[in-house]
């Protein structure tokens, strides 16, 4: 199945790779920030990304969609919708981010406005917040949407005047077994003032979520990652006794992952830590985290060979470029014991060459993934796709694909 790469990392034959939304020419409209969401009603796949005058975060317009269905190995998908109304007047719409409320069948689709050629470096500098938390919803199944909410006043608060700025994650977000919906994101903290003035070198990210305990009828801020920490996604992981646990991956500038733990009901994320092997480039990367159920034959075999419970009933799957010094070899990991600290097996690349931020789905009952990845030839904005494979596939090329057998 599969053939080293550089680097030593395994490398997955060809798959089938298909184009979702394709730049127009270099240095032209671009798509960039992949997000994807699968609805559990029919199993359509609504695949979200930015649409940009060009490369650059200043030139954002507003958010494109596709709806798709997987067809074997691979996602059909049909014409593209412009959601141009989902922004507020004089703005630009970012960093999508779905979730879906299964009680009510509402779709989320949450993003942030910022003000058109409003950059967030100049936000840091200036110590001065310019973004806003947006969502538009849905009933039935993104045909439609609503008119922009725009929470920031409500739902962040006094919080504002000491953020520089925040976005949400980009990429997707979860509802937990308990009914919690989860809104991955991030803030730049000014932590400390001189003379009432911000101090630039106390202005640090951290990660955190948005929550709602109600469908999603009012939301709250969540807990934060103390470590310094950018963009993020969630997860939730369920332990042998059924109780879950809040798993947080995060973007970062020190050559490795921020990960953080918490129960899901709890006070706060524990102790956060670096991921040895969850490689990130100098100024890092997005990626993206999935748990899903981990296999029965998996879990049949070490109840059998064990006087201990496996400590949980879910596995990991992360996707990012492997490669340390550039965007390229996106590659996927696996966690099959992610509640025993950082257990990150090595890398399956899926795509060699350039490749940027992605996001995960699984499609339990066709115990497929699909993963959409920024990728190209040159450059890795040059169209945004998607790749179909299964976990067979990802074990395959560890040599322990007779665990799940």
């Amino acid at each position: 199945m599969g053939n080293t790469a550089s680097g030593g990392y395994r490398t997955a034959a060809e798959r089938a790779r298909t184009t979702v939304f394709q730049q127009e020419r270099e240095g032209g409209v671009t798509y960039r920030i992949p997000s994807l969401l699968r609805l559990p009603e029919g199993g359509d796949l609504l695949a979200f990304a930015e649409k940009r005058a060009t490369a650059r975060d200043t030139d954002a317009l507003w958010l494109v969609m596709r709806r798709g269905q997987v067809s074997h190995d691979s996602v059909q998908w049909l014409p593209m919708q412009e959601l141009q109304d989902a922004t507020l007047p004089g703005h630009r719409a970012m960093n999508p981010c779905p979730v879906y409320e299964r009680d009510s069948g509402t779709l989320f689709l949450f993003f942030i406005c910022v003000p058109t050629k409003m950059s967030e470096s100049h936000q840091i500098r200036t110590r001065k917040n310019a973004a806003r938390l947006c969502y538009v919803m849905s009933t039935n199944q993104g045909q439609n949407w609503s008119a922009v909410a725009d929470l920031t006043e409500r739902v962040i608060g006094e919080r504002e005047k000491y953020w520089a700025t925040f976005a949400v994650g980009p990429g997707h977000g979860i509802q937990t077994a308990s009914g919690n919906l989860i809104i991955p994101a991030y803030a730049y903290h000014i932590d400390s003032w001189c003379l009432r003035v911000p101090c630039p070198w106390t202005v640090q990210p951290h990660a955190f979520y948005y929550y709602s305990t109600d469908r999603g009828k009012t939301w709250l801020v969540g807990h934060t990652v103390h470590r310094k920490s950018c963009e993020c996604e969630m997860a939730e992981v369920v332990d042998h006794e059924g109780k879950g646990h809040m798993y947080c991956n995060a973007r970062n500038r020190g050559f490795r992952r921020v990960e953080a733990l918490a129960e899901t009901n709890s006070t706060g994320f524990g102790k956060s830590g670096l991921a040895p092997k969850l490689v990130e480039q100098h100024h890092g990367c997005q990626g993206s985290v999935i748990g899903f159920p981990a296999p029965k034959p998996y879990l049949e075999k070490h109840s059998k060979e064990s006087t201990k419970p496996t400590d949980s009933l879910t596995w990991l799957l992360f996707s990012h470029p492997t490669d340390r010094r550039r965007r390229r070899n996106l590659g996927v990991y696996l966690n099959k014991r992610p509640l025993q600290g950082s257990n990150w097996e090595e890398p399956w690349i899926i795509n060699r060459g350039p490749s940027g931020y992605s996001d995960l789905v699984y499609c339990e009952d066709k115990e497929l993934f699909v993963c959409l990845m920024e990728c190209g030839e040159k450059s890795e904005v040059e169209q945004i796709a998607s790749m179909c494979f299964s976990l067979s596939d990802v074990l395959e090329t560890t040599g322990k694909k007779a665990e799940i057998q």
